[in-house]
């Protein structure tokens, strides 16, 4: 008995969705950072990068911010509302202030985790039943700073705004997520993974790992993913997993794997060649609009070695120079060899984004994050 076309189409796509189900539920094929590390020492250097420092537990170490008296408050537009900072013996916590003494309304929700490596500054979570939420009140490093939270209106007492499961996917390894849908934010409290740990980008550690204690010869399939090995397409994948924009889930968030194809799982969009596109967030879509990327076979990790802290514009500009030569440079006639390790700031500035913002003592502000479309900006070398 032949089946229709649309009957096939529908039984693949059911099946397609329960194997997303089952890819979304961490199994037993994950062993951890420490045992990656165990054996991975040089890559020991990881654990201080910022991809791995973007979600932990909120402790006196992890929380940037000064809980000292009067470096803890953060007053808002309404003279009756501000926000204090403070460090109880159990753990910390965020109190919002309503009026004045007596009659004053007191609001207090505990730090849980705290979302951001502390570069630029950090966000912070905290758990309400099963429930987790954005706390009203970040940490501007720049400033040195409390400031409030990105999302907030600092007008009104607000401790509501949901954490859903594709913010998580970005800034952890894995969370279970108790939703019937993408925009819930309930999630089973004792099955997480913070920050990027090894397995996000090399897959699922286990099979990899067994091979290696049994003292076996080493195979020709060690079980595990090198992303270098991948082709171009899935490469930019696995980076635009999170630095591709926010994305539409096509099925539950954490269900995607290193070495799969990730329109599967997640729809992005593409922004036309004229439209604008901020400078967090969809750092792929701008590599992809260089010469330099359409010209070449460059990924992500041709400038970026994710297992270190890069910080060295120096550094970054030695890889300019490996295709190009610095005589070729415009500037190059009037500024010379002044110009050889500066290829960074002027072909991939740094600029302010329109999608992170946040206001402290009543004024916006903005982080600044490294354009990632490489060309000539002519308004920084007029």
């Amino acid at each position: 008995m032949s089946r229709s076309p649309l009957l096939i189409i529908a039984i693949s796509f059911a099946a397609f969705n329960v194997l997303a189900q089952q890819q979304a539920i961490p199994a037993r094929d994950y062993v951890g950072t420490e045992k990656c590390l165990s054996c991975h020492e040089e890559q020991k250097s990881y654990l201080t990068t910022s991809h791995f420092l973007t979600s932990r537990v909120a402790t006196r170490a992890s929380i940037a911010g000064n809980f000292e008296n009067g470096q803890n408050i953060v007053k808002t537009p309404d003279p009756e509302l501000h926000y204090r900072m403070e460090a109880k013996s159990d753990r910390f916590y965020q109190t919002a202030i309503l009026g004045s003494p007596p009659n004053a309304v007191y609001i207090s929700k505990p730090f849980d985790f705290v979302v951001g490596s502390g570069r630029k500054g950090q966000t912070y979570l905290y758990w309400n039943g099963d429930s987790l939420y954005e706390l009203p009140i970040s940490y501007w490093t720049e400033l040195g700073t409390w400031v409030s939270s990105p999302g907030y209106d600092d007008r009104v007492v607000n401790f509501e705004r949901p954490i859903v499961p594709r913010c998580l996917e970005c800034h952890a390894s894995f969370f279970e997520s108790l939703s019937d849908s993408s925009s819930g934010n309930r999630y089973n409290k004792s099955n997480h993974v913070l920050g990027i740990s090894c397995e996000r980008c090399h897959g699922p550690g286990s099979a990899h790992s067994a091979l290696h204690l049994e003292k076996v010869p080493k195979p020709a399939d060690e079980m595990i993913v090198n992303p270098a090995k991948l082709s171009r397409e899935r490469q930019l994948g696995l980076c635009a997993l999170c630095h591709g924009g926010l994305g539409v889930s096509m099925s539950p968030a954490f269900s995607y794997t290193v070495g799969k194809d990730l329109r599967n799982y997640l729809e992005l969009k593409v922004p036309s060649p004229t439209e604008a596109v901020d400078v967090h967030g969809n750092q792929v879509a701008l590599l992809q609009r260089s010469r330099c990327f359409q010209s070449s076979s460059m990924t992500c990790s041709t400038c970026h070695n994710p297992h270190v802290t890069q910080r060295d514009v120096a550094e970054f500009s030695e890889r300019c120079l490996a295709c190009h030569k610095v005589e070729s440079c415009g500037l190059f006639a009037k500024r010379k060899h002044e110009i050889m390790h500066k290829c960074v700031d002027c072909h991939l500035p740094k600029q302010k984004s329109n999608v992170i913002v946040s206001t402290h003592e009543g004024a916006k502000i903005q982080p600044q994050v490294r354009n990632h479309w490489i060309k000539v900006y002519p308004e920084l070398n007029p």
